[in-house]
């Protein structure tokens, strides 16, 4: 438990660095560079078939591990792979540009968020597409880079920020990347699983008056979204705001109708700011919880050590004593 309250009080202060300084640029991001290293990999061992998949996506993810076990930093390696702010200023530029009228730079900034073609989206379509992008990079880019800190520290946020990488690059559903990127997309829907649904219980706790509506939605929307988790957190973020997403969209040449997501009118440019707020506010929230439990573990650490040597041995004899029987 020790291990993972420090590991708690690491991830709290690299979301804050994050929060307050930001990514570094492109050119020196080491995510960046990590991309670049698995696009001469892909090109290196492409074939159209889910074993060369396979053997990519695990190449990948030993690089993030030990790219983490050298980094050795649990705050360094959430600062790098956390990217909440960066994902809110994109969102609000795109809000201040519906607001000015300026649709076709906003179909332009759009590019930056989703993978989906913009060029036929009008207000209400690129706002549904800023929100569902705000929802789920919100589990991408924050809940899901602590959890695995957490979990296992600087090693476990740098290969998941490596397995959610790769499925960018090659988890899409085209000729190209079908078989090939069958391996990376399983494997962010694991590494999200759990981050997705911890996003959508922070959306609940952040709107009480709502929550019940929220999980509601939850369990009778998202299982028809074909990502086992970007589904979880749409609709909630959906029901928070009180708005429908979802819908018709397109990739490319590839046409998708997805399912409609919560209830209510659809999107305009203002309700961006809502999205935001509520994303902003669940980073706030994790921050606090997780340097909850490491200032919780300090104050429990000094009472001990200011306790009599007979106690603290009394005390630690009870613990095996416990530990034995529960063994037992």
């Amino acid at each position: 438990m020790s291990r993972m309250a420090r590991r708690c009080g690491a991830a709290a202060i690299g979301l804050l660095a994050d929060r307050i300084a930001g990514e570094p640029p492109a050119r020196v991001h080491p995510v960046a560079g990590f991309g670049k290293l698995m696009a001469r990999l892909e090109r290196q061992i492409w074939a159209d078939r889910r074993s060369a998949g396979v053997a990519y996506a695990a190449a990948g993810v030993t690089i993030g591990a030990i790219a983490g076990t050298l980094l050795r930093s649990t705050v360094s390696a959430v600062a790098l792979t956390a990217a909440g702010r960066e994902l809110r200023s994109v969102a609000m530029r795109i809000a201040d540009l519906l607001a000015a009228d300026e649709l076709e730079m906003a179909r332009a900034e759009l590019s930056a968020l989703v993978g989906r073609d913009p060029s036929q989206l009008d207000e209400s379509g690129i706002a549904a597409a800023v929100i569902e992008s705000v929802a789920e990079n919100s589990v991408d880019a924050v809940v899901a880079p602590v959890f695995w800190a957490v979990v296992a520290g600087a090693p476990g946020a740098v290969a998941y920020r490596a397995a959610n990488t790769m499925d960018a690059m090659v988890g899409r559903l085209d000729e190209r990347y079908r078989q090939f990127g069958w391996a990376a997309a399983r494997l962010d829907d694991v590494a999200n699983y759990v981050p997705a649904r911890l996003f959508a219980a922070l959306v609940a706790a952040l709107r009480p008056s709502r929550a019940r509506t929220i999980w509601q939605v939850v369990r009778r929307d998202a299982p028809a979204h074909p990502s086992p988790n970007a589904g979880v957190a749409e609709a909630a973020v959906a029901a928070a705001i009180e708005r429908e997403l979802g819908g018709p969209l397109r990739y490319g040449t590839r046409y998708e109708n997805r399912p409609r997501l919560g209830e209510g009118p659809r999107p305009s440019a203002s309700d961006i700011s809502s999205a935001v707020r509520l994303a902003s506010q669940a980073e706030l929230l994790v921050t606090a919880l997780t340097g909850a439990v490491w200032v919780t573990h300090m104050k429990a650490n000094r009472r001990a050590k200011t306790q009599p040597v007979a106690t603290r041995q009394m005390i630690t004899a009870k613990r095996m004593m416990k530990a034995m029987v529960s063994i037992l």
